[in-house]
């Protein structure tokens, strides 16, 4: 065996034992990205295996506080330990939660949010990745460098919408970029709150956004307002109830997807650079 092919079969090893990423996005604010993004990470590590989140508003970040977690070490205390960080020591600076799902948490202010790089986010990821099966990344608001670089990177893309018109709106034309950029085989739609009501109806919405086997979270808005207030994920405390089981189905449909996209198969997309470009 030559040393090429010696090589490939690394990476192809490091490719079946990397851990599987989801970036759980959304065109617009305030309609549960943050309570589907920690409800999923949870019910992921229900099926025994293990699952972290990167809190990845690094501005805004409310990972923390949707499950009530005490814990004094941020991203940004990693970024200051970056030069001798590897996959064991990142662990020294996750919050384990109850349920034990490990959690990166955004930095306790907002302007530090500029101090990750994304040389350091991409590391950080990758560390995450080689110990962890999954890594659910809750996004920034809309398409902008910090949510792009999760995006792009993401194996399986979760678009969060409901039944309001701004909302879908704003869905479709963010639907509509991802497409541009060549990423619509990883997109998966979830319509939250979908029996909520509305003049348009779950399934008008899904053929706004041309949504092929979108995934329906039924809407509960006491229990979901109380989970976020007390910082309880609902499938702990109201497992049997229908939103909690909207999201068990949701982590099962996307366990045993055969759609998920492998490392080498991702590019990098002109619109980094484009982000690059504005931001010098």
């Amino acid at each position: 065996m030559t040393s090429q092919d010696n090589m490939q079969t690394a990476e192809q090893n490091m490719d079946s034992q990397r851990g599987k990423m989801i970036a759980v996005c959304s065109a617009k604010g305030g309609i549960g990205r943050t309570t589907l993004t920690v409800n999923l990470a949870v019910a992921l590590r229900k099926k025994n295996v293990s699952v972290a989140i990167l809190d990845g508003d690094f501005q805004f970040g409310d990972v923390n506080l949707a499950m009530d977690l005490k814990f004094s070490l941020t991203i940004k205390e990693v970024l200051e330990g970056m030069g001798s960080i590897d996959e064991h020591s990142l662990n020294n600076y996750l919050a384990v939660h109850e349920s034990g799902v490990d959690v990166l948490t955004a930095p306790e202010r907002p302007e530090f949010a500029d101090l990750v790089t994304n040389e350091a986010a991409n590391k950080i990821i990758d560390l995450l990745l080689a110990s962890h099966d999954y890594v659910v990344v809750d996004t920034p608001v809309g398409l902008n460098e910090p949510s792009i670089r999760f995006i792009e990177r993401a194996d399986q893309i979760l678009v969060v919408t409901n039944l309001e018109m701004a909302s879908l709106k704003n869905t479709k034309l963010f639907l509509e970029t991802l497409d541009i950029l060549g990423l619509k085989d990883r997109v998966r739609i979830i319509i939250n709150r979908a029996n909520m009501e509305s003049v348009i109806n779950a399934e008008d919405a899904a053929k706004i956004l041309a949504a092929e086997n979108p995934i329906y979270i039924p809407n509960d808005f006491q229990i979901c307002s109380q989970s976020i207030n007390l910082g309880v994920p609902f499938v702990i405390k109201h497992a049997k109830s229908d939103v909690a089981k909207g999201v068990f189905k949701m982590a099962e449909s996307l366990s045993s997807s055969n759609s998920v996209i492998t490392q080498k198969t991702k590019k990098n997309h002109p619109i980094s650079k484009w982000f690059s470009k504005k931001r010098s």
